[in-house]
């Protein structure tokens, strides 16, 4: 595990995304195609503005899925994740190799989930991008999260407290129009990733950060699993990481 402090979200997005980018050119070195996930959500601004603004990633070698969709929610809306991914990253690189996303609109969520789980079993992630949420979620594993599953991708209900950081972010215009189910990549496959890089700036994100950090490690802080990937780096600032001990 390692633990890096910045100043802002600004500065904490760029060296998160200067870190994925350079691994994608590592592995795309290596094997000549990387396989991604991405997240969404304010924590991701700043790394995927990052990313975009690269030249130097061979996009059309870049395998691409996410991390979660709300189900019932169309693409059209704003609060959707696949149209965050497409406005603000897929729609400003130069064409990828594929990219994977979830529909949440589909009537056979599981269907659904199985296709997924076939898909990313055939492409093995290099590197993934990740968050934290308020109520120390992982995707949208909220606590108690299922730390046993081995599916790929599966339905989730969503906690109150996760709702309510969807709204009070500005996606929905009344709680009660926050989806109540979505589809999640399990916590057991966002560990399969070679790589995890883990981005959650904020003052909000602050007691999550501490309880996924220095608590126990057990599913009612679902990102506190993070702990046992052996090539986890968390990229803080200086509010997210407010009420954490010092390192001595």
């Amino acid at each position: 595990m390692k633990i890096i402090v910045k100043q802002s979200p600004t500065e904490l997005g760029e060296a998160a995304g200067k870190d994925a980018a350079e691994r994608i050119n590592k592995v795309i070195a290596e094997k000549d195609q990387a396989n991604v996930i991405l997240a969404t959500g304010t924590s991701q601004f700043e790394t995927l503005n990052y990313l975009v603004e690269q030249k130097n990633i061979d996009w059309n070698k870049v395998v691409i899925f996410h991390l979660d969709e709300y189900i019932g929610l169309p693409i059209s809306a704003p609060a959707s994740f696949r149209k965050y991914l497409q406005e603000r990253f897929i729609d400003k690189v130069a064409p990828l190799k594929a990219v994977h996303l979830v529909d949440g609109e589909t009537v056979n969520a599981k269907g659904e989930c199985t296709r997924l789980g076939k898909l990313i079993s055939e492409h093995p992630i290099d590197v993934a991008l990740v968050g934290i949420g308020e109520n120390g979620h992982l995707a949208f594993n909220d606590p108690p999260a299922d730390f046993d599953t081995p599916e790929p991708y599966i339905v989730v209900d969503l906690d109150e407290e996760c709702r309510k950081q969807q709204f009070n972010e500005g996606w929905f215009a009344f709680v009660n129009d926050v989806p109540k189910q979505a589809i999640s990549m399990s916590i057991n496959q966002v560990m399969k990733s070679k790589v995890i890089i883990c981005s959650v700036p904020g003052k909000r994100k602050a007691v999550a950060v501490r309880n996924c950090l220095e608590k126990e490690i057990c599913n009612q802080y679902p990102a506190s699993i993070l702990r046992k990937h052996n090539n986890c780096t968390y990229y803080l600032d200086n509010e997210s990481a407010s009420l954490l001990q010092p390192i001595k």
